[in-house]
């Protein structure tokens, strides 16, 4: 039992101790700075020298440095210059150390480790180091990249450069900051920078840099007054002028809402000037649209009565034609009429119901097709088929009935040694072509634009009834495809029926 309370005790000083070191090195810092401001210069020493140390085992060395520096400090001021100095070494070495350790640079650091040793030679007159530690500023400015730090060392090379008696210098440095703060407009900034010089001037003893330094203010003091005045009154200008502006804004505004609500006057009576035209024509329209529905209720009416009259007609001629010789050609030309007239009305009322599609082999199909139209033809005609052996999705029954009318028109029409063809294309991912060619008389112009359109002409029914081919566009149709006459093939007569799957 003790063991595991030991363990536990062990484990949250591991977790808590992070925190706690963290908290009593703030601690330490506030204590210094409570000593500090109190005056008690050895015992705040002393707490900045602690929270140094803890500072520095966190590895927190922006605040550690700080520490270390207000301790250099604190010993300088007692005049423990070799401690002061030691301290301000030790404090680079540990931002050296850290900077090794992290891979990260910390130019800021010495930088204001750097500025704190010219102080001090400053204050001891030890001049001679003085200048190696401005040019190690100057690199760790340029480092740093960071426009402040370039201000404090323009700051410390005129304090630098007034207190070894080279004005000219002192005085290239300021300006350059005074320029500066000119181009940023801080005019705030150039006020502290004469007063920084003025400073500097009293305490190197330099009466004439002061009066010369003062004078320039004086001028620099006039200048600004006549700026910011100048500034004022452009203000106040801008402002007059942007009043007159607005009040000209203002009369555009009120100029154009009334030309707006002018135009809006027109479009409301051409708006209600169409509402009236538009009453009428959809009272018109509402007329019109009876009256068609009407005459499409009529003739829904008709074609239902002409289809019940066909079959009545085709069931009462039935009879008849069975008492006749079934070898008249007159008898087979009235049943195979009777027939077409009963199928062209069965397709025409049944053109929204498609046929049911399988899938065939193309190349199988087409063979056995022209395998029926053999025999039927003159002599030496050629009989091609060209399809890919490809699996397609069609009505086979209804398919081959429109091939094979094709096929029979032109074995009739082909004379010997003649060709026909039979081919297979396709167009798309879902549209495919069967196309029936021949090398024959082909189709008289003036029989072409009525060739799919049934009754056009009164025939010789011996002759044939012309119904074939009205039959074969409406089983098209039904299989969601087109069948057409290619006008541009005069070799004979070519048909093509487009499928869409």
């Amino acid at each position: 039992m003790k063991k595991a309370l030991t363990t536990l005790f062990l484990i949250a000083l591991c977790y808590f101790s992070p925190a706690f070191s963290q908290n009593r090195a703030d601690e330490l810092m506030s204590q210094a700075q409570e000593s500090l401001a109190q005056k008690k210069y050895i015992e705040a020493r002393y707490f900045f020298l602690q929270a140094y140390n803890a500072y520095a085992k966190q590895s927190n060395y922006d605040k550690a440095v700080t520490c270390g520096i207000r301790v250099s400090t604190l010993y300088f001021r007692e005049k423990y210059y070799e401690e002061a100095f030691d301290w301000l070494r030790s404090a680079d070495q540990l931002v050296t150390d850290g900077e090794q350790k992290s891979g990260k640079k910390m130019p800021v650091l010495h930088f204001n480790i750097s500025k704190e040793r010219i102080r001090m030679y400053l204050d001891t007159r030890s001049y001679g180091h003085i200048k190696a530690q401005l040019n190690r500023m100057e690199e760790l400015a340029g480092a740093a990249g960071i426009d402040s730090l370039n201000n404090i060392l323009l700051y410390t090379q005129a304090t630098y450069y007034y207190t070894m008696g080279m004005n000219a210098q002192g005085d290239e440095a300021v300006n350059k900051l005074i320029e500066k703060s000119l181009e940023q407009k801080d005019y705030g900034k150039v006020d502290e920078c004469y007063e920084a010089m003025i400073d500097i001037a009293r305490r190197a003893n330099n009466a004439g840099l002061v009066a010369r330094t003062y004078g320039k203010y004086m001028q620099w003091s006039d200048s600004i007054n006549a700026l910011k005045a100048k500034a004022e009154l452009d203000a106040l200008q801008q402002k007059y002028d942007d009043s007159l502006t607005t009040i000209g804004e203002k009369d555009d505004s009120l100029s154009a809402k009334q030309y707006i609500i002018i135009g809006l006057c027109v479009l409301a009576a051409i708006l209600a000037a169409a509402l009236v035209l538009g009453g009428i024509v959809l009272l018109r329209f509402i007329l019109l649209t009876r009256k068609q529905k009407k005459t499409i209720a009529i003739a829904n009416e008709h074609n239902e009565l002409k289809t019940r009259f066909i079959h009545s007609i085709s069931e009462q001629m039935e009879p008849t034609l069975n008492t006749l010789d079934q070898e008249e050609p007159g008898v087979q030309a009235l049943r195979t009429f009777s027939a077409h007239i009963q199928e062209l009305s069965d397709l025409e009322n049944t053109l929204s119901e498609p046929y049911e599609m399988v899938e065939k082999n193309v190349s199988t199909f087409c063979e056995s097709v022209m395998d029926k139209v053999r025999g039927k033809t003159k002599e030496d005609v050629t009989l091609t088929v060209n399809a890919p052996k490809l699996n397609v999705r069609i009505n086979p029954e209804q398919l081959e009935r429109v091939l094979l009318h094709l096929l029979e028109n032109a074995a009739e029409y082909t004379p010997d040694g003649g060709k026909i063809w039979l081919d297979f294309k396709k167009r798309g991912a879902h549209t495919h072509q069967f196309i029936v060619s021949d090398t024959g008389c082909g189709i008289p112009a003036e029989l072409r634009a009525n060739l799919f359109k049934p009754f056009t002409e009164v025939k010789v029914l011996t002759e044939g009834d012309g119904l074939g081919l009205p039959i074969c566009s409406l089983i098209a149709t039904k299989m969601n495809g087109t069948l057409i006459l290619d006008e541009n093939y005069t070799k004979g007569a070519r048909f093509v029926l487009e499928l869409h799957a």
